[in-house]
């Protein structure tokens, strides 16, 4: 879809699953966002620069995956209104593997963090 188009008057579901993943992962990259700030402030006070990196990295990421939610978004509305499934099972297992591993680097830093105290 160009970035000047309308967007349809209608849903093209009754349930809008497709605007509730978007909402979902818009939130997501809020919060990612917002935790590496929180993050990097609490780097600077206790003078911890590597975990500073570690929270400007998330607020970029948080910000890269806040702007491709909402040029997927738009982005989908084609295949939906032609009843095409845009479903990618490849994004689907990226999108798992990545989150176990910064689900599980995330749990090595607390567990570190918590043992150097």
């Amino acid at each position: 879809m160009s970035p000047g188009a309308s967007r349809p008057a209608t849903s093209f579901d009754a349930g809008l699953q497709h605007e509730r993943t978007a909402l979902a992962w818009e939130r997501t990259a809020i919060a990612t966002m917002v935790a590496g700030a929180l993050l990097g402030r609490w780097a600077a006070q206790d003078g911890a620069p590597l975990f500073g990196v570690v929270g400007i990295v998330q607020v970029a990421f948080g910000g890269a995956l806040l702007a491709w939610a909402g040029r997927h978004y738009e982005d989908l509305h084609g295949p939906l209104r032609d009843g095409i499934n845009p479903t990618n099972p490849r994004a689907a297992w990226v999108v798992g593997i990545a989150t176990t591993i910064g689900t599980g680097a995330a749990l090595a830093l607390s567990v570190f963090v918590l043992l150097s105290r």
